[in-house]
């Protein structure tokens, strides 16, 4: 299974970064994951709706440039599909078994996501009604995709 996830803006946070790092290193034994990172646009408050469009756009060239061919696509996105650890595991299970193998993630920038990048997506996941800082949602979004393939090969981690 090959993961690739495209997250908008570089992470800032050492404690971020060796979180990621850590479920990166456990991934290993059951997938490669790569994170594609693209940059934020610049933009000042307040933001007017035509500049928050031209803003996301711009950001969605670049998310879009990296989406790799034949890969299923997840966004995050709050008002999507919420799932259980144990549902994500079973998409994610069919994706593998009867799909190419190939996920792509999306995750947004402070401003979310384009609607041209959601009309891409064959699936938009919603990890809570609530709004999460974007560099923290690469580490739950890394973590639960660790916990899902521990579920699909029947291991402890998952409780």
């Amino acid at each position: 299974m090959n993961i690739c996830i495209i997250s908008v803006g570089k992470l800032k946070e050492k404690y971020l970064s060796q979180g990621i790092g850590e479920y990166l290193k456990r991934l290993q034994a059951y997938a490669k994951v790569e994170i594609r990172e693209i940059r934020e646009e610049p933009f000042t408050e307040p933001l007017h709706e035509k500049n928050l469009t031209a803003v996301l756009e711009k950001e969605a060239e670049r998310i879009t440039a990296l989406i790799p061919e034949r890969y299923y696509v997840i966004v995050l996105d709050r008002e999507g599909k919420q799932l259980s650890s144990p549902e994500l595991a079973a998409l994610l299970q069919k994706e593998c078994v009867y799909g190419q193998g190939n996920i792509a993630f999306i995750i947004g920038g402070p401003l979310g996501l384009a609607k041209s990048v959601l009309d891409q997506a064959d699936f938009i996941l919603s990890f809570s009604k609530f709004t999460f800082p974007h560099q923290l949602m690469r580490l739950i979004l890394v973590e639960q995709i660790y916990r899902a393939l521990t579920i699909v090969n029947n291991e402890k981690y998952h409780k």
